[in-house]
């Protein structure tokens, strides 16, 4: 039976699945729309996994990671949980063992990453603006009636890029529709759009520090080629862009996964294919136990408690079943 590695990452806009085999290669990639239902689109993320290689794969290990990466340890029986950072970063220097800043756009948030002698040495993460992330585009795209794969193409073609806020989302789009009522034309405008909402990724998450390179563009973003040719152009070198760049985190988190097992050689923890059937349902409840009035994340299957998460002290996560997670950092 062939082995291999199986890496997930449950993000707000996106659940990606990553199956990597013994030498690192990824053998199959899955970015399926969260759709604000992160249990039923694992399940059927690992449903397509099933299908596609049948009962002659084992999964060796599990690795979990995203902003849902509690859930989806869960789910999976990860053998390691860990947070974004981590993962993207250790992805990105297995694919660039030099690289020193990383650039992350999603759907919702983004992130910077500095690196050290391959050690994460400071990183900054901007949650707040939407202006930039990849529900932004596609919004923009949508309103001037241009399919967001060809977006950031129009911004190559353009001669003489327009000045654009990208201070905040909404001064973005009210910018971009006076210059529309101006008599500018899209590719111009989408440009210095691409230009804008670059300028206000660096000022907001590096702060004034330096760039330096090797320097790598990963997420959904990172297929825009007008935010990509901002990046290059504002910054004066030339940018790093994976050929996964969209499931790094997944990627991470399963060479996360094959490292632990590795290491312990322990059996991997994963619950398998056929339990993704199981009823899970998540629950949140406040804790009244002290002043904190912790919101706490309950996780049950077939309707019995299963796990729990989100309490200060551990009152509540202290009585989570074994998932499996060395990690939960």
């Amino acid at each position: 039976m062939e082995e291999y590695f199986l890496g997930v990452d449950v993000g707000s806009v996106s659940t990606n699945l990553v199956v990597m085999d013994e030498d690192l290669k990824v053998c199959e990639k899955l970015y399926l729309k969260t759709s604000g239902h992160p249990v039923d689109t694992l399940k059927n993320g690992l449903q397509s996994l099933s299908k596609r290689f049948g009962s002659e794969v084992g999964i060796k290990a599990c690795g979990a990671t995203g902003s849902g990466r509690q859930l989806a340890g869960m789910l999976t029986g990860a053998d390691v949980i860990k947070n974004e950072i981590t993962a993207h970063a250790v992805a990105s220097l297995k694919i660039a063992p030099g690289v020193r800043t990383i650039l992350e756009i999603g759907g919702q948030d983004s992130k910077i990453i500095f690196l050290n002698d391959g050690v994460v040495s400071d990183f900054a993460m901007n949650t707040v603006c939407a202006a930039g992330t990849g529900s932004f585009l596609d919004r923009q795209a949508s309103r001037l009636d241009i399919p967001i794969e060809e977006f950031g193409g129009y911004a190559l073609k353009s001669r003489n890029p327009v000045r654009i806020a990208g201070r905040c989302a909404v001064f973005a789009e009210s910018d971009m529709i006076h210059k529309q009522q101006t008599g500018h034309c899209n590719e111009d405008i989408i440009a210095g759009l691409c230009e804008a909402l670059v300028r206000n990724y660096l000022n907001n998450l590096a702060k004034g520090r330096e760039i330096t390179g090797p320097v790598m563009f990963q997420g959904g973003v990172a297929a825009n080629v007008g935010i990509a040719a901002a990046f290059e152009k504002i910054l004066n070198m030339k940018i790093i862009i994976p050929r996964y760049y969209d499931v790094m985190g997944a990627y991470g988190a399963a060479i996360l996964a094959k490292e632990q097992v590795e290491s312990t050689n322990e059996a991997t923890c994963f619950c398998g294919f056929d339990n993704i059937s199981d009823d899970f349902e998540v629950k949140s409840m406040e804790c009244k136990g002290c002043s904190n009035l912790c919101e706490v994340v309950q996780i049950l299957s077939n309707g019995r408690p299963k796990a729990y998460w989100g309490d200060r002290c551990g009152k509540w996560s202290a009585l989570s079943g074994r998932v499996g997670a060395v990690s939960r950092t």
